[in-house]
């Protein structure tokens, strides 16, 4: 059995290291590794046939040595199989950005955008080089050549459908710390994205009778159920979530109190919900079997009853949408069904263990998802603290034993991913936990069948109450512990002191486990040295944010675009990179002008974390000038000092304000070490050659942030020999829709000789300004990984 458990540890972990690969070992290389890890097992069986002296010794070390060998490279190659197959449905080059036909099947629940609706598609008819599975979005608004608003016709899963789309490659922004969208995307065998050309829209059948699409059909109609039953309801989308699997449909307001209050675990389908479903349908049929006279006589309860859970914890978990955490706990109840049935008793550990494989034969990209390693990490504790004990314990004290040791274990790995966790997490989880998996998912439940509406609204009535609980934890204003993102080497000695610290009672000195703790909670992240800048120019699509760091101070220069009502660069990509780097507070927020794609994301950080000062360009009614923070407007020859790093405001003039919002927009010069950088924003021609007459010996810089994105109106010939900078950052988005940079501009500082760095090719780009040179880190280059763009 403990080979079991270490082949299975070992086969995890090399398909783990085949994720962190930048590309994948050639079809020959892998069966090479095959074959090695083949005869692996072969010197290992060997081993443990050895009978002479030396025997212990080669049972004990040299075979489960080869053991971990054979298996890890197994698991490499197994991953490495499934990648290249992945890989190999990628959309041909030739056909981005091109207007396509092609026919299929609406595969998924569509997802509602604020103009629009996405879903994924199953592709039936195309041309070559277009992969089967795909993202369409279909927005309300105009079509490309049209002059009538093109209509938003309602699509629905299982749908057969023949659409004109333009598509293009998966591409994600990268960003320290961040979110990996195309990791996601590759994951869910998501090959290409793009959006639909609504004139050409045809739909071909109202439904495909498979079983996948049957599924989908359902879920939709039950959440549309749920709307009907509980129209304006604040909470059904938790229902819906608890019935379906659908998060989407969660108000995204809510998220924040479930991560403050660490009840986010239980606002989907978690493996908790999956085995109360199991249980009561196994003690359901345990009971009804037994009033049969004749039925116990052709197959025991127990075996029947084992049976029945687990296909009703299949049937949850199909409809659920199969998320990680459902798999796992299928996968063991399916262990422990099958045990049953075979009269057989089995470790927890063992269960796990095979849980583990399966999920990762059949899914290796689950290690790239933070719900694998919480999931498995929550049972495996659960079993570690359950095991080794002797006689009853009562219940309470069981309870509390184990929300300490989920607690406890659980704070490395979400420091590690998250950088935050939240202090009230123990209480919440008391009162949700119960409540939500043996009231609230029961209800939703029943209540999705027919003639059963009044349990929904009886389950919303309950989670009203809940959420005045929940709402009332989360507005604590300690209920939630953020810091920087911890050095792996500390996260490593957490988990080995909780591990030690969770052991039970008669093992000496356990609170030594508490030590380990110290560095993952108290190192702080490095910062520039006196006399030094980091620059950071953050990949946030079309659009700009620049993180500016000194030994004691931090500059926010522009805030991004929004993406929607509730989703915009602040909130997904600024706070987070600021709050994983160990940032407070802001000393200075800069917002360049009024541009959706410089100040969508304001707000957000407003909201986030403390700002001291705002300078801008805005005019007095916009709506961040109400913003109860200082305020100052960007003047020319405006300037300050922090730690030896010099910032001065070249733009705008006083008489700039009269200009379009461009060209009132905020320039600054950046010097540390004798080395400068010159953060351009939007400036147009105008303010160019305004520049050129007033400013012209400030502009020198080494590194400057190409104007207007390198739109055509920007970036004349006089000002880039002006400047005289010999790198140059073009911060775009990945085939925007305004085709920046222009060729010709990208062109002109080619044959001035700067080197080129863009944002949609490079990912962020951090600049090190110091006397000692002008230091470059590409986020892509840094990060990648195989299913990365090229």
């Amino acid at each position: 059995m403990a080979a079991m458990r270490l082949f299975v540890l070992a086969f995890a972990g090399g398909i783990w290291l085949l994720q962190q690969q930048a590309a994948l070992p050639s079809s020959g290389w892998l069966g090479g590794l095959g074959a090695g890890a083949i005869l692996l097992l072969g010197l290992r069986r060997l081993c443990s046939a050895v009978t002479t002296e030396s025997a212990p010794a080669v049972r004990r070390f040299i075979a489960p040595t080869l053991l971990v060998a054979a298996a890890g490279t197994l698991g490499f190659v197994w991953a490495a199989a499934f990648a290249q197959l992945r890989l190999a449905d990628e959309l041909s080059a030739a056909l981005e950005g091109r207007d396509i036909e092609l026919t299929g099947v609406v595969a998924g629940l569509p997802q509602a955008l604020e103009r629009g609706v996405r879903f994924e598609f199953d592709v039936e008819q195309a041309v070559a080089g277009v992969p089967p599975h795909i993202s369409l979005a279909w927005y309300r608004g105009r079509d490309d050549g049209d002059d009538e608003a093109s209509p938003l016709v309602p699509v629905r899963a299982g749908e057969r459908w023949r659409f004109t789309v333009r598509r293009k490659r998966p591409h994600g922004n990268l960003n320290p710390q961040g979110f990996d969208y195309e990791a996601w995307l590759f994951e869910r065998g998501i090959r290409a994205t793009g959006y639909v050309r609504p004139r050409s829209a045809t739909r071909i059948e109202a439904r495909v009778w498979r079983p996948g699409y049957a599924v989908e059909m359902l879920r939709e109609n039950i959440r549309d159920r749920f709307h009907a039953v509980l129209p304006g309801a604040p909470y059904a989308g938790i229902l819906i979530a608890l019935a379906v699997g659908d998060q989407h449909s969660i108000d995204p307001g809510l998220w924040q109190s479930f991560a403050r209050t660490g009840i986010t675990h239980l606002m989907s389908i978690s493996g908790l919900h999956v085995t109360m479903l199991a249980g009561l349908a196994y003690a359901l049929i345990n009971w009804l079997w037994r009033r049969s006279t004749t039925l116990p006589l052709r197959l025991p309860a127990q075996h029947a009853a084992a049976v029945g859970g687990f296909l009703a914890a299949c049937g949850y978990c199909l409809l659920a949408g199969f998320a990680v955490p459902a798999q796992r706990t299928l996968y063991m109840l399916g262990v422990v069904a099958l045990a049953r049935l075979a009269a057989r008793e089995m470790a927890a550990s063992r269960v796990l263990a095979l849980a583990l494989l399966l999920v990762l034969l059949l899914d290796p990209w689950a290690v790239l998802a933070a719900g694998f390693w919480l999931s498995f990490g929550a049972v495996a504790l659960l079993f570690h603290i359950g095991s080794g004990r002797l006689g009853p314990v009562h219940w309470l004290l069981e309870w509390g034993r184990a929300q300490w040791a989920v607690t406890l274990g659980m704070l490395p790995a979400l420091l590690a991913l998250f950088q935050q966790f939240s202090l009230v997490s123990p209480l919440a989880n008391a009162l949700a936990i119960p409540l939500v998996s043996f009231v609230i998912t029961p209800l939703a439940l029943l209540g999705s069948l027919p003639l059963l509406d009044p349990l929904l609204s009886l389950a919303h009535v309950v989670t009203v109450w809940l959420m005045v609980f929940i709402d009332w934890l989360a507005d604590l204003p300690l209920a939630m512990w953020q810091q920087a993102a911890p050095p792996e080497w500390s996260v490593l000695l957490a988990l080995a002191g909780g591990i030690w610290l969770l052991l039970p009672r008669g093992f000496s000195s356990r609170w030594l486990g508490l030590l380990a703790f110290l560095p993952l909670l108290t190192v702080l992240p490095s910062r520039p040295a006196s006399g030094t800048a980091a620059i950071t120019v953050l990949d946030v699509g079309q659009g700009l944010a620049i993180h500016v760091q000194t030994a004691t101070h931090d500059l926010l220069f522009d805030a991004g675009p929004a993406f929607s009502a509730d989703a915009d660069s602040g909130n997904r990509i600024i706070s987070p990179y600021l709050r994983a780097k160990g940032v407070r507070r802001l000393d200075v927020m800069v917002i360049s002008h009024a541009d959706k794609d410089h100040e969508g994301g304001a707000a957000s950080v407003l909201a986030a974390l403390p700002v001291a000062m705002l300078r801008t360009s805005l005019p007095f009614e916009h709506a961040l000038s109400a913003q109860p923070v200082p305020h100052e407007l960007c003047r020319d020859g405006d300037g300050w000092d922090w730690d030896g790093v010099r910032f001065e405001m070249l733009h705008p003039g006083t008489e700039a304000l009269s200009r379009k919002t461009n060209d009132v927009s905020c320039v600054l010069l950046i010097t540390a070490g004798g080395r400068s950088m010159l953060l351009t924003s939007d400036i147009e021609a105008v303010s160019e050659q305004s520049l050129l007459a007033e400013r012209r010996p400030a502009l020198a810089a080494a590194v400057m942030t190409v104007p207007h994105h390198g739109s055509k109106t920007s970036s004349t010939p006089g000002f880039i020999a002006a400047v005289a900078a010999r790198d140059v950052i073009f911060p775009v988005g990945y085939r925007n829709r305004f085709g920046h940079p222009k060729e010709d501009v990208v062109a002109r500082y080619g044959q001035s000789g700067a080197r080129l760095h863009r944002t949609d090719a490079d990912g962020a780009v951090s600049v090190s300004l110091a006397a000692a040179g002008i230091g470059f880190r590409h986020e892509r280059v840094e990060r990648r990984r195989y299913w990365h763009a090229r």
